[in-house]
């Protein structure tokens, strides 16, 4: 929801940090993969209750993963692979979170197991429909809007990793929100692949 109605205000930065790098001669792709560093980073950093840090690094991956499309948008250099790597990239980041959270805090990996389905439900669907629909986006496939998106996925994981004596409600709740997008994305999908 906020990715797609609350871009408009970060663009900005977005486009700034993106002219950065671009005036330093790196490709999107690059970039793609300095996010996906940063962005493991911060798993590993709340495992070893570096809570803060592990956020502000969150977040900084998250500015690096909005940077690099606009890279290679503006380089006129969006590719499939591309595409795949930042996909793909995404969701070893909110695993390593996952992961790095589940074995610091055993009593909340029932919690944690339940919210990796839910990601998995939602991202076959999304991915699938991405696939099947002639449609179009900015993200060089048809991108579903929804409850859960990436900037509010960031926030859940934000507030797992600061408000970790509450993580297994905190997750629940988020892991409920992923199954809302789920049906929510699926309702449109029938919709979109009948016509």
């Amino acid at each position: 929801m906020l990715d797609t109605h609350g871009r408009k205000y970060v663009a900005p930065l977005i486009k700034g940090v993106a002219n950065i790098f671009i005036g330093l001669h790196f490709t999107a792709n690059t970039i793609t993969k300095i996010a996906f560093l940063v962005g493991i980073f911060s798993g590993i950093l709340a495992y070893f209750e570096k809570e803060i840090l592990a956020v502000i690094i969150l977040w900084i991956s998250g500015l690096l993963d909005a940077v690099d499309g606009e890279v290679a948008r503006s380089q006129k250099d969006t590719t499939a692979w591309g595409t795949l790597m930042d996909i793909t990239f995404d969701r070893i980041v909110e695993l390593s979170i996952i992961i790095g959270l589940g074995l610091r805090f055993p009593n909340s990996r029932m919690e944690l197991l339940f919210l990796s389905s839910a990601i998995i439900i939602s991202m076959t669907v999304f991915l699938t429909v991405g696939a099947l629909s002639e449609k179009k986006g900015m993200k060089s496939f048809y991108y579903q809007a929804g409850v859960m998106e990436r900037t509010e996925g960031f926030i859940s994981f934000s507030l797992m990793i600061l408000f970790n004596k509450h993580l297994s409600i905190i997750t629940l709740i988020y892991t409920v929100l992923v199954l809302f997008t789920a049906f929510q994305r699926l309702c449109e999908a029938k919709k979109i692949l009948d016509n």
